[in-house]
Parts: structure tokens; sequence; C-alpha cells
């Protein structure tokens, strides 16, 4: 019987095909990759393209970070090849045809166990054997501004002009003066092949949200990757930027990737809703929750990846107080949101806005997926503002709590495998003490005359 077609088959096939990009993802959320000539991308199709795993100890800025075995004194710089995935392929916003393909792919061989994208894919296979089925979307928090990168940088990055001039959560006015950049970004979600289910403004000046519709396997992950990074592309390209830090500056909120999950059973039912129960939760929805709270603690690294991560969490802003759930309660870290079976699920609202898509998802899923079959209870439902209640279970508050959290927890390395974990450590590890050495401009101007 004869394989179906792909979109990289009918690329292939076209004689106007001329360039292909094949894009990875780093640990950053940064899509890495080449262009490739379609005479190329048949001898990659079949047996891989080489990339230096080096490349998944990259800061943004290119930075190289620690990362043991690959780029130490053990390490040689070699490639590792690269296995494109064919059901990812879509086409470039702007290039022109027969230069538009973009496929993504993973690392394979001992490579994967570093690659984010098979780490996902991993976890999410393990699931499967346990009969359990993720869906799940994403929403992505990000500041515009109209600034260029050289304009923010010949300010410091300091007294930037965001896109509005004020706080305007969810304000018509604002979008419809806009228009023309919810436009841009619906425009280049369509060859890009991604569900974008909504847009707003969101609670500060600039700042908006964008969010990924539910699907299933590698998919939403896949798109939430290309949002983050297409979606700063388009601002370049219309002399804009946009940041996803945390905490851009001292009077911004926090910003976030926010997940919302549920699980179905291999014959496509739902395993949160329970009619009989308070709000619908099943008790298999509340041993996920149960693992969350046991378990994403010791994983705070993942959700909170760079120094900046733990400004998020100062006093006032609108992040999570500690691991509490709550049934419709955005005071509380895994918020439980909709009222059927169709609806149902819960909002991890950890993750920061800097973090990985697919690490993200991997260790929620692990999280909740291990809570359920260890048979974890919760702790007690938050009820009320979770900002006036003690947590009984909390993530890590700081970096260096972080990284030996991880590298602590023997759950993280069934799941996510040892040689992640020390790996992602030791480059967090890197970026950390890189930044010790640092004298901010706010110590100075405390401290050099009377300190």
């Amino acid at each position: 019987m004869t394989a179906a077609m792909t979109p990289v088959d009918d690329f292939l096939a076209d004689p106007a095909s001329r360039f292909a990009t094949v894009a990875m993802a780093d640990t950053n959320g940064l899509l890495r990759g080449q262009m490739v000539s379609a005479s190329a991308l048949k001898g990659i199709a079949k047996n891989g393209m080489g990339m230096a795993p080096a490349q998944l100890s990259l800061d943004p800025t290119d930075v190289l970070l620690n990362l043991p075995g690959v780029n130490d004194d053990t390490g040689d710089f070699h490639d590792d090849p690269l296995k494109i995935d064919p059901s990812s392929a879509r086409r470039l916003p702007w290039s022109k045809p027969g230069h538009d393909l973009l496929v993504l792919s993973n690392f394979t061989g001992a490579s994967a166990e570093l690659c984010p994208r098979s780490i996902l894919t991993k976890v999410l296979a393990r699931a499967a054997e346990a009969g359990l089925f993720p869906k799940y979307g994403m929403e992505l928090e990000y500041t515009l501004f109209n600034e260029t990168p050289e304009s923010a940088a010949a300010k410091g990055y300091r007294n930037l002009t965001p896109a509005t001039q004020h706080a305007s959560h969810d304000l018509i006015l604002y979008q419809a003066v806009q228009t023309e950049w919810y436009e841009s970004v619906a425009a280049i979600c369509e060859p890009l092949r991604i569900d974008l289910a909504k847009m707003h403004e969101e609670i500060g000046a600039g700042f908006m949200e964008a969010c990924i519709g539910a699907g299933e396997g590698l998919e939403p992950a896949d798109q939430l990757m290309l949002l983050k990074n297409f979606i700063r592309a388009l601002a370049l390209r219309q002399g804009k930027s946009v940041t996803f830090m945390p905490r851009w500056s001292e009077g911004a909120d926090s910003q976030s990737i926010h997940l919302h999950i549920s699980l179905k059973d291999k014959a496509g039912k739902p395993l949160f809703w329970d009619p009989d129960q308070k709000n619908g939760v099943s008790q298999t929805f509340r041993h996920f929750i149960g693992g969350l709270q046991t378990y994403i603690g010791d994983m705070t690294l993942i959700f909170q990846p760079t120094v900046n991560s733990y400004r998020r969490f100062a006093p006032g802003t609108f992040a999570p107080p500690g691991l509490t759930w709550g049934y419709e309660n955005r005071t509380t870290c895994f918020r439980i949101v909709g009222h059927d079976a169709g609806s149902l699920r819960v909002e991890n609202r950890l993750p920061g806005a800097d973090t990985n898509p697919y690490l993200t998802t991997a260790a929620t899923l692990a999280a909740g997926v291990a809570g359920i079959l260890n048979q974890i209870d919760p702790e007690p439902e938050v009820i009320g503002s979770g900002y006036a209640q003690e947590p009984a279970r909390d993530f890590a508050r700081s970096m260096p709590e972080a990284i030996a959290r991880l590298r602590g927890s023997d759950f993280a390395r069934d799941w996510l495998g040892t040689p992640f974990v020390d790996g992602f450590a030791a480059t967090r590890e890197a970026q950390h003490d890189e930044f010790r050495k640092k004298v901010p401009d706010v110590e100075l101007q405390r401290f050099f005359d009377l300190g």
C-alpha cells in the first residue's frame, strides 16, 4: 500500500521548489536551523541533517553556557542527526513560493536526551502507555513596543514606549487602534498552521495575550513555539519590538505562558469529568492535581528558566502565590476551568513567558500522570484569595534553589531523563553564575555614595 503524500513530498515533487527551512527548538524556545536546497532536503528526509547539540547550550544572544559532555573539556562540538517530522511542515509567512517550506525536527540518538521536542515526545508516549491522552492549549503573554531593537538598546532598555500608553485589560479602544497589528498576527498564523483561538489586551501598557486552541500530541506545543518566534519576527519587520521577559521593568506586571490541559482515555472519553462530584471534578482529576502539587515544585527551573524569571514573583504582581489549586480561581497556581465534560481542565499558571513550551508541557503532563498512577490526593481547595492564605506547598523562590531541587529530583530524572536534568541544571547554573558577577544600576544608585 502506498504511503500518503506529506507536504514535504509535495514540495519535493514541485519543480518550482528551491529552498526549505529545517528548524529545531533550543532550550530557550528559539528556533534554530538552516535553509537547505530542495535536492538536499531529499537526502535529509531519508537520513537526517547534522546539527551540533552545542546549540542546546546557547543563551538567546548565543552566550555559550556550560553543558557537560557537549561543550566542556570533554566536548568536541560534533554534529548529531536531526530527524525531520514531515507532519510538522507548514509555510513561512513572508517567503515566496518555492522558498517557503518550514519543517520542524528534533535530535535523535544521545542528543535526544537533551532535545526539548524529543523529551515531550517521550513523555507523551509514556502517558499513552498508561492509557492517558492529553488535550491542551496555551496562552502567550507579551509586551509590544514602538521601539526598534536599536532604539531600545540606545535607551538602555529604560523609558521605553509601549504600544499603548495605559494599562488596558480587554479594552476594545486599544484593540481597535491596533487593528493592523492584530490582523497581521492572524495573517501569519494561517500559513504557519497555528490555531489562533483568541487575542486581547492584557493588564499593562502594550501588554497583550494570544491563545492557542486546544489540540493533541506535539501540535499545540509546536504552534506555541512558532507563535513566539514569528510574533517577534513580525514586530521586527514592522519596526517594533516585543519582549517575553517575565518582568521587563519594575512597573510592569508579570508575563507568563498558561497551559490548559485535560485528559482522555484511548476511546476518547474525558477523564476529568464526573457529574456527581463537586464542580464535576472526578477522582482522576483530583489525583492529577495531587501530582501537580507533589512534583511541580522540584521542577520549578523548567517553568522559571532564567535569572529574570524569579522577579515575576515580586509582591504586587499577579503571579501564583504557591502550589495551590481552586475552581475558577485566578489567585491559585492550578486553576480549574470549565463547566462540562468537554471544557473541564486545569490551567497551570506557573510557567513564565520565557519558558520552553515543549518542556513546560512535558513537565506538567508527567507530574499529573504520575499523580493519577500513584493516586495522590491534592491539598484542600483554596476558597477566596490565594494571596491571603499560606500555601501548603511551594515552588522554588530563587534560581539556586530551583537548580538544587531539579538536580535532587528522582521524579524528574525518571520522567525527563538524567542527561536532561544534569544538562539543563548546568546551563542554568552557568547563567546564574554569570549574572552574579554583574552590578545592577539600582545597586549603584542605592549604595554608591552612602552604602
